[in-house]
């Protein structure tokens, strides 16, 4: 994904104020306004105008994108890295933030960075503040938990980097703050929390937005989702899988014994029901069985597999292929 330099869309300088920013829209908007203008590409030309606008005139979204310039600058990467590990918060309320002019989307760009938030906050809050009291605006932000946060709830703390706008319109990410947020058992990932007069405070004595946290769960070492279900590996010898065993098998709950059926298959399947993530409707956990062959590396291991295969040398596991 390619990165965009929303302010040279605009033709601007990386300090200019939000008037600057709004003069120099108009004017290009005018310009390569695809129903009059007669300059080439003039329909894709506005689109790129339209986005830089729509992420810069906001100034917390525009405090975002100069941190993710300054990023690329350094050399790091500039796509904000899962769980938004700087943080930010974006504030706004309503509809899909990726509509763009004439209904078309903004880019993928746009969307890694924003994702769906509401368009026209800046807007919103100046018309506010010239006709009395507002309501701050929703905050929102992503919050990464343990996947056994989910099967006994927590408490976590985390640190959100506020932005603060200056009397030019210009808004920097600093002013952090350190905020514990109860985690619910049954949480799911996509879901969100709901955190009261956490958001942008309001204006003129109108009280405050809320903070709203997308649940997202950490990559696990052992356990997958799928929905409300969980899965998870159980390597067996293939003694165990062809005589059947009772073996120590790990759940997000604690280690159970777990029968294994004599004649089991790579990629059976054994379900444990209601053992899934915990809520009203609780998911399975399902342990799915990988064979894990020893080796043959000493000469009394290697005579052990040659008996082997002169005891089951009637059998033939490729006969479906042959057939």
């Amino acid at each position: 994904m390619d990165f965009k330099d929303y302010y040279a869309a605009l033709g601007v300088e990386r300090t200019a104020t939000q008037d600057e920013l709004k003069r120099a829209y108009r004017k290009l908007a005018r310009k390569y306004h695809p129903d009059v203008s007669k300059e080439p590409n003039a329909e894709a030309r506005f689109k790129d105008i339209a986005e830089a606008h729509e992420a810069l005139i906001d100034p917390e979204r525009r405090a975002a994108y100069d941190d993710i310039a300054r990023r690329k600058a350094d050399g790091r990467a500039f796509e904000p890295p899962p769980g938004w590990d700087g943080g930010f918060e974006f504030s706004g309320r309503g509809a899909d933030n990726r509509a763009g002019p004439d209904g078309a989307a903004f880019s993928d760009f746009f969307e890694s960075l924003f994702g769906q938030r509401s368009r026209g906050g800046e807007g919103r809050r100046q018309h506010a503040s010239e006709h009395g009291p507002a309501q701050g605006s929703d905050h929102h932000a992503k919050l990464t938990v343990d996947l056994e946060d989910a099967y006994r709830g927590a408490q976590r703390t985390m640190s959100l980097r506020m932005p603060v706008v200056d009397a030019q319109g210009r808004a920097t990410l600093r002013g952090e703050r350190q905020l514990d947020v109860s985690i619910p058992k049954g949480v799911r990932p996509g879901q969100h929390l709901r955190l009261l007069g956490q958001g942008a405070a309001g204006q003129n004595g109108a009280p405050a937005g809320d903070l709203y946290l997308e649940i997202a769960f950490m990559p696990h070492a052992v356990f997958r989702l799928d929905g409300g279900d969980v899965y998870f590996d159980l390597p067996v010898a293939p003694w165990e899988a062809a005589l059947g065993a009772t073996v120590t098998a790990p759940t997000p709950k604690g280690s159970v014994q777990l029968g294994i059926p004599a004649g089991s298959t790579q990629g059976r399947k054994l379900r444990l029901k209601g053992w899934g993530l915990p809520g009203a409707q609780a998911g399975d956990l399902y342990a799915v069985l990988t064979i894990a062959v020893p080796p043959s590396d000493s000469e009394a291991q290697k005579t052990a597999w040659q008996a082997l295969a002169e005891a089951y040398s009637d059998h033939q596991p490729r006969a479906a292929l042959e057939a």
